[in-house]
């Protein structure tokens, strides 16, 4: 690779570790980019390369907010079935139809944006619901459903994890964000181990791009600690409205890469 080709790699990485830290999304950034900038690159090579840089930044900016938000270290619990679910959406991944999948995730999209568009209270609560059997079971299967989706397509894994903590949880965004990260690293792994089985991550590519991922988390982990729900919310449309339009032109067959 020449050295402008890394370069943008490496600024990108950055780009998406601060997008991942705030609400998620960051692969939207990293991916097309690393098909773009390397033609050759197979989608199951960039994603693998994508994971490797994502798990580091995502790890950095989940120690930064449990550190500064009571109660993130319960997140933890959640671990082994995110490591699973994501596994198994990285295994599958090959036999899935992504023309199939794009159009749901895209409805998916625009209800969130309008959701928290003409909902301005959500995501400001501070005590959280009562957690029931009920909201445990569905929970349970939020997160997995979420999990797998994360190694079978995963862009917006953070921001589905933030909209379904603060929906069932009743948690305020910086919370749900906090929450978000901790479990995100373990799909994270679940999807990385899976494509490390099957021989495509291309390591020291992932690795590089990993040292500013984390530059790029923390920066945005301190961005969500000091400005708070709001800011959240800001970023949280802006993602919503930048993944919609991404995923319809691959849709419409007018891709970047």
């Amino acid at each position: 690779m020449s050295p402008l080709v890394i370069s943008v790699l490496l600024i990108g990485s950055l780009l998406a570790g601060w997008v991942d830290a705030v609400v998620g999304g960051g692969g939207l950034i990293l991916i097309p980019l690393v098909m773009i900038m390397n033609p050759g690159f197979s989608n199951a090579q960039a994603l693998g390369v994508n994971k490797v840089a994502a798990i580091f930044g995502t790890g950095s900016s989940a120690v930064t907010l449990s550190r500064k938000v009571p109660g993130t270290t319960s997140a933890i619990r959640y671990a082994p079935l995110a490591l699973l679910g994501s596994a198994f959406g990285a295994a599958v991944a090959s036999s899935v139809d992504k023309q199939i999948m794009r159009p749901v995730i895209i409805v998916l999209l625009i209800a969130v944006g309008c959701f928290v568009l003409l909902r301005p209270s959500f995501g400001k609560g501070t005590s959280g619901k009562t957690v029931t059997k009920k909201s445990t079971i569905v929970i349970l299967c939020a997160i997995g459903a979420i999990s797998i989706y994360d190694g079978l397509f995963g862009p917006g894994t953070g921001l589905f994890l933030i909209m379904g903590l603060t929906s069932i949880l009743g948690k305020d965004f910086i919370s749900s964000a906090a929450w978000a990260k901790v479990i995100n690293v373990f799909t994270n792994l679940g999807a990385l181990l899976t494509f490390a089985i099957q021989g495509e991550v291309l390591w020291l590519l992932g690795f590089a791009l990993a040292v500013t991922n984390v530059v790029g988390a923390q920066i945005g982990a301190h961005m969500v600690l000091n400005r708070g729900s709001s800011f959240i919310r800001i970023v949280i449309l802006i993602v919503v409205v930048a993944m919609a339009a991404k995923l319809s032109l691959d849709q419409l067959g007018i891709s970047l890469t």
